[in-house]
């Protein structure tokens, strides 16, 4: 079973003092009973001055879109988008487990003049290699929650573009990339070759051993129970006085 976890705003959690506790009881609760659990902060897609319904949107957006070409890539079924290295359901749930993120990247693809005819020289390769790389930075900045890379055990990349824009070495030095960044983790790709003007890099970050974030909820909850009990004995410290001057009269 895999859940995904949509953490509060910034201000809900300023100005809602529950809602601490409320999120650390739902972390530990799907941690306890889930193969793994997508962490996605609310926080990190807010856009300050954008009007309250359009960064619901936008959020709303951001979150879905990741998910889309690596649920799709392993149930392709037209030989023409099936990749050389399919990323299926069994190289999925290999990767998940307990706290993950996920995140995505893109890069333009340039229009390509008629004129130019199709040789390809070491400039367009260096250029696919530029774009293909340049999506996975964006992959990993636009993770869905704050975690040190080398904290992770497992990950999952996979490349969505124009089969022409996907090589041996542009797979190479995504890799290559991603195990510099998190050379503790155990990593999985794919290609998933689609029609499109864009290269997509969708990343997947699982066995995250120390996220800091759902660290602190769980340290406020505690501190939070702890005043939530000392507020319960002085309200039965206040009962008890309120009975000891029962006798008194009032002044009417």
């Amino acid at each position: 079973m895999y859940n995904v976890v949509v953490l509060p705003f910034r201000q809900e959690e300023s100005t809602e003092t529950r809602t601490i506790y409320n999120t650390a009881t739902c972390l530990k609760s799907t941690y306890l009973v889930a193969d793994a659990v997508f962490l996605i902060d609310n926080q990190r897609y807010v856009r300050k001055d954008a009007p309250a319904q359009n960064n619901l949107n936008t959020i709303n957006a951001k979150v879905a879109e990741p998910f889309y070409n690596v649920l799709c890539a392993g149930e392709e079924t037209n030989q023409q988008f099936v990749g050389a290295k399919t990323l299926d359901a069994g190289d999925i749930i290999q990767t998940l487990a307990g706290w993950t993120v996920i995140g995505g990247g893109m890069s333009r693809l340039e229009r390509r003049l008629p004129f130019c005819g199709p040789k390809r020289d070491f400039r367009d390769k260096m250029m696919e290699t530029s774009r293909a790389s340049h999506a996975m930075d964006q992959a990993i900045s636009e993770l869905s929650m704050t975690i040190d890379p080398t904290d992770a055990g497992r990950a999952l990349y996979l490349l969505t573009a124009p089969a022409r824009e996907m090589s041996m070495d542009v797979m190479k030095q995504l890799g290559d990339n991603l195990k510099n960044l998190a050379p503790n983790a155990l990593i999985r790709s794919g290609d998933y070759p689609r029609d499109s003007k864009q290269v997509d890099v969708t990343l997947v970050m699982s066995e995250i051993g120390n996220v800091r974030k759902i660290t602190d909820y769980f340290t406020k909850a505690i501190d939070l129970i702890s005043v939530m009990k000392a507020k319960r004995g002085l309200g039965y410290q206040s009962r008890k006085l309120e009975e000891s001057f029962d006798e008194i009269p009032v002044l009417l």
